[in-house]
């Protein structure tokens, strides 16, 4: 696999006039060294995030030196929706770690087909093993999965490599009907009706 690299520069401005200037700022943390405030350009870190997603791992190349890591947290603006600012955890290749992985499904559109509905409960799972064998996202097919099933670590197919850190009685996602989905949503609405007709006036 090609290795993934971010640029980055010292940023010593303030975050409002980097952005201004067709940056992110973002802080590099880590491998026993002090914080670093940096900036990296958005269309090179969009483009990563795009592609490798919010917890990539990734090389960052400062000072013509380079140093594994990856992205830790991505903050985004809450109305525009556009990354404003993120922290890169620099570790050993490796360095055990712990991680939130994103799920991602495939074979929705067969589901679709038989009206069934992939329903998300949990979007990440929590994975410990060595950050260079971290994926960036865990891939489930659900296609020929039926009503009633649910999506537990057995599906994940991770490599024996690395541990998954949640309950074994986790549930990460459950497959209805439509119909089954529409009533529930009918039901709530019921209940919400109810227990506003029978709440005392103010």
């Amino acid at each position: 696999m090609a290795e993934v690299v971010l640029k980055a520069e010292e940023r010593k401005e303030k975050a409002k006039k980097v952005r201004q200037q067709g940056f992110i700022p973002g802080v590099l943390y880590g491998s026993g060294e002090e914080a670093a405030s940096v900036k990296f350009e958005a269309a090179a870190l969009t483009k990563i995030l795009a592609k490798h997603g919010s917890n990539a791992k990734l090389w960052v190349e400062l000072n013509n030196k380079k140093k594994f890591g990856f992205i830790k947290e991505v903050q985004k603006h809450p109305v525009a929706g556009n990354v404003i600012h993120i922290d890169v955890q620099m570790v050993a290749q490796d360095q055990e770690i712990k991680l939130q992985i994103p799920i991602s499904y495939t074979g929705t559109e067969e589901l679709d087909k038989r009206r069934l509905l992939l329903l998300i409960t949990k979007p990440e799972v929590e994975v410990v093993g060595k950050a260079s064998l971290m994926p960036n996202v865990v891939v489930v097919d659900v296609a020929n999965k039926e009503a009633g099933d649910t999506i537990t670590y057995l599906d994940l197919n991770l490599d024996g490599t690395i541990k998954i850190n949640d309950p074994e009685d986790e549930i990460y996602a459950v497959i209805k009907e439509k119909k089954e989905q529409v009533a529930d949503i009918e039901e709530e609405a019921k209940e919400t009706e109810e227990a506003a007709e029978t709440s005392p006036e103010e």
